[in-house]
């Protein structure tokens, strides 16, 4: 059949679509404890987790997965959603609960390990932020979250950013005519250039002509930051000495990238 596209064994392209007369009704009734309603309902809203499922298909899951993962998110906003209090869509409650539960699916079987005090801060900031959307039927910002959990605002935005997954270098961020930019040629590093890369490989080569002595007291003074009289006790020699023998060093080195 054409169009037809099996996940876990569901045709999609048979998938039905509730209205939201039907979808209201339907909801109340599970409310109630109907569970052919409840049913009813996920069977009819599964169309909902595949649009979903859409924004993640580049993360390198399976679909399977992710599309059962996301049916457990609709579960949960069927059952927690009031159709009775809030005055919208389910659509508009349950996208967020079924994008959360694939979001923490991804964060625990991310290839990036978090701290454990900062992935519990990230778990709590995910079910207070599923409680204010049931509470509000939208989603809310990171300063509400912030209030609700009494913390500062920077500690969500953290957390969040702790767990939230890798972009691939590679990833398109525009198409245009069938010509793919892609997240790395939107970056550049102004240190590691071409220019820099030469210059330590010059500096390299003039650091391997120097005798040993003269390494160690350019690496105490340069790397450990110790003073020259500091030095000159370790080495054990004067500090007319040490500053005789690093300023040698340094000409010697000049010389050598500037010839070079």
């Amino acid at each position: 059949m054409q169009g037809k596209v099996e996940i876990c064994g569901v045709n999609t392209s048979k998938l039905r679509v509730l209205d939201a007369e039907t979808t209201r009704e339907l909801l109340v009734r599970s409310r109630r404890g109907d569970r052919a309603a409840r049913e009813e309902l996920i069977a009819g809203n599964l169309r909902l987790v595949l649009s979903v499922i859409q924004r993640f298909h580049n993360r390198g899951e399976s679909l399977d997965d992710l599309f059962q993962v996301g049916c457990i998110g609709l579960i949960k906003a069927i059952d927690n959603f009031d159709a009775e209090a809030h005055d919208v869509k389910f659509s508009t409650y349950g996208v967020p609960m079924i994008a959360g539960e694939i979001r923490r699916y991804l964060r625990d079987n991310s290839a990036l390990r978090v701290s454990r005090s900062m992935r519990d801060t990230a778990y709590r900031i995910l079910q207070a932020r599923e409680k204010l959307t049931s509470q509000t039927g939208r989603e809310p910002g990171e300063e509400e979250i912030a209030a609700e959990l009494g913390i500062p605002r920077e500690e969500v935005t953290f957390a969040l950013d702790a767990i939230s997954d890798p972009v691939s270098l590679f990833d398109p961020v525009y198409t245009d005519g069938g010509e793919s930019i892609t997240v790395m040629d939107q970056v550049r590093d102004v240190r590691n250039t071409d220019e820099s890369w030469l210059e330590c490989m010059a500096l390299s080569d003039a650091m391997r002509k120097l005798n040993p002595r003269e390494k160690r007291i350019l690496a105490l003074r340069f790397y450990d930051g110790k003073t020259q009289m500091e030095v000159a006790d370790m080495v054990g020699i004067s500090q007319a000495q040490v500053s005789r023998l690093e300023k040698g060093a340094i000409n010697q080195i000049k010389k050598a990238i500037f010839v070079s």
